[in-house]
């Protein structure tokens, strides 16, 4: 969807905005009468203080004027109920508006694939999700009714103007064409310098969630100066951005203003030339029309403000279905489930690239036979992660065919394919939340009984209850309460309540202590037992053990086989590999 920046309005997004509210009819159809009502209640004042003054101070009625008096508080009574009425619903449809906008863009974004993710700022989904939706609040509370309430307003004034006093009408809307072409020259303006308002804030959102993510590499090569002058740089464009804004506000009331005084002074003017010819019966309508005068020209001068609102709604709402509208999903046409897997893995001359032509993998075929244990090896950039993230179709091939169970794997449904593959990544995350949560991720049909037992199997439960409250220990955001290596012990024990067909293990001993290595390979020896098991590791000495070894280098498999058999060939990939990898520790 395209930016429509030069457009004060877009129907199109207006419309899809308004066709939210069909949930809510009724409580859409209060607001919507409330402020109509509003709109002609307004006019029983200026109507009430002309027979006042005219009728009953003139002719020095008093019983009538207080009767008049005691109609004009019913009035005004009557149209605090009405706002009321108004303000409440208006503010209540548009908060439930936000919220199905905001799940359907959450859930959307949930569907995305890997590599939308690799190439946009978290910060500004951030914003999107967030600040940019909750404009849209302000879009149907302070825009869409009360321009509607105002307009209205502005028509029914004017034919009352026109019902009292042709003349003094004329006169009193003199001024009107001015003010409207002044308005809609604002609205163009103040359109552009939104959008780039809303630029700005993600930008700067997504600048500070990086920052603060990366704070330990900030502060560790003493970036501290450099990133606060680069986050100086991205702040003042956001002021600016704010201050053009201002700048057209400080424009505009000003004329408006001006305007208005004007339009009362000919009203003024005019009508006491009208009193005095005797044109006009008396000052009572003269005073209506400077009433009913400020009570159009002020919805006229907020409209502005208003339909400010109602720009700023659009604009998010814009951003927002930008990326409802992107297709960015992988394709489910898979109806297979796959309840329980064998296991049986095998990629038939699969090529696959992350950039359009830069392949990773250059026609790869590999099996995987179930129940085994395979590891696969090679330099970084090889294409070995790359594997692990086809599997389960984070990623969409180029050609080729990924089969499990010798059935491809787009043809299984995604959510069960992915329910029997379980992956335990290098860099751990972990979420601002319980360990027990951490683990079961709050699936209620997983126990505490359940996860107390699995961590027993795989040796981790005493280090579990060495902690705080044990299960219940909140491991603070992307767990940083923890060790690198109880991290990855966690991540083990998550794996393995899953009760996967499939384990794939990435890097799962790199950056860990001897210590914690040591239960990591017991845990790795419980939890690949009996399961068809993918390794990828830098370190060689773990996968001795492995049924098969998978070599890589550059996109392309160069070697296949056992530790042993691997060893045996006279400069091999692996063996130069494995010697220079031992060598290296032997020496230090």
């Amino acid at each position: 969807m395209a930016d429509k920046t030069g457009n004060a309005f877009d129907l199109q997004i207006f419309l899809r905005l308004m066709s939210f509210a069909k949930r809510y009819k009724l409580n859409f159809f209060v607001a919507v009468s409330s402020t109509i009502l509003l709109a002609f209640v307004a006019l029983i004042n200026p109507y009430l203080i002309k027979e006042t003054v005219d009728k009953y101070i003139t002719e020095k009625d008093t019983q009538g004027l207080i009767n008049n008096i005691m109609l004009m508080v019913g009035v005004v009574l009557l149209e605090v109920s009405l706002r009321f009425t108004f303000i409440y619903f208006a503010n209540w449809v548009g908060q439930h508006i936000i919220r199905d906008i905001r799940a359907k863009a959450f859930r959307h974004i949930l569907q995305f694939k890997m590599s939308y993710f690799d190439t946009n700022s978290v910060g500004k989904l951030v914003t999107r999700v967030v600040s940019d939706i909750e404009t849209i609040a302000a879009f149907f509370s302070s825009g869409v009714f009360t321009i509607v309430s105002d307009i209205l307003q502005m028509f029914a004034i004017a034919a009352l103007m026109f019902y009292f006093n042709w003349k003094l009408a004329l006169i009193a809307l003199a001024v009107l064409p001015i003010l409207i072409y002044a308005t809609r020259v604002f609205q163009k303006a103040i359109k552009t310098t939104f959008q780039e308002v809303r630029n700005q804030v993600a930008n700067l959102n997504g600048f500070v969630q990086e920052r603060v993510t990366g704070m330990k590499i900030v502060q560790l090569f003493n970036r501290e100066k450099v990133e606060y002058k680069n986050f100086m740089d991205i702040n003042n464009k956001h002021k600016e951005a704010y201050v053009k804004t201002i700048w057209y506000f400080s424009i505009f009331f000003p004329i408006a203003e001006i305007l208005s005084s004007i339009g009362i002074g000919l009203i003024v003017w005019f009508g006491s030339k009208q009193i005095i010819s005797g044109a006009v019966p008396g000052p009572g309508t003269v005073m209506a029309f400077v009433q009913m005068a400020q009570m159009m020209f002020r919805p006229l001068r907020q409209i502005a403000d208003k339909f400010n609102q109602l720009q700023m709604g659009i604009v998010s709402g814009e951003r927002v279905f930008k990326v409802i509208d992107t297709e960015s999903s992988i394709v489910k046409n898979g109806t297979i489930k796959a309840t329980k897997l064998k296991g049986d893995i095998s990629f038939n001359d699969v090529r696959f690239s992350y950039v359009k032509g830069d392949e990773v993998l250059k026609g790869i075929s590999l099996d995987v036979k179930s129940g085994q244990t395979v590891a696969i090896v090679g330099a970084t950039g090889a294409g070995k992660s790359t594997i692990i993230n086809l599997i389960n179709r984070f990623y969409e091939i180029d050609s080729g065919v990924i089969a499990v169970d010798n059935i491809s794997v787009d043809k299984y449904d995604l959510e069960s394919l992915r329910n029997q593959v379980a992956i335990v990544l290098q860099d751990v995350f972990l979420f601002s939340d319980s360990i027990l949560n951490n683990i079961t991720l709050k699936d209620e049909r997983v126990t505490l009984v359940e996860v107390e037992q699995a961590a027993k199997q795989i040796g981790i439960h005493d280090f579990i209850m060495t902690l705080p409250g044990g299960y219940q220990y909140n491991v603070k955001e992307r767990g940083a309460m923890l060790s690198s290596g109880q991290r990855q012990l966690i991540a083990f024990l998550r794996a393995y309540v899953s009760k996967p067909s499939i384990l794939i293990l990435d890097e799962a001993t790199s950056s860990v202590d001897s210590y914690a290595e040591q239960m990591i390979q017991y845990a790795t020896e419980t939890i690949t037992k009996g399961r068809t098991s993918i390794v990828i590791a830098h370190r060689l000495a773990t996968i001795k053990q492995a049924d098969k070894i998978i070599v890589m280098d550059n996109g392309f498999i160069v070697e296949e086989g056992t530790h042993t058999e691997l060893l045996d060939k006279e400069n091999g990939y692996y063996k130069n590999l494995y010697d220079k990898q031992f060598g290296l520790e032997k020496a230090s």
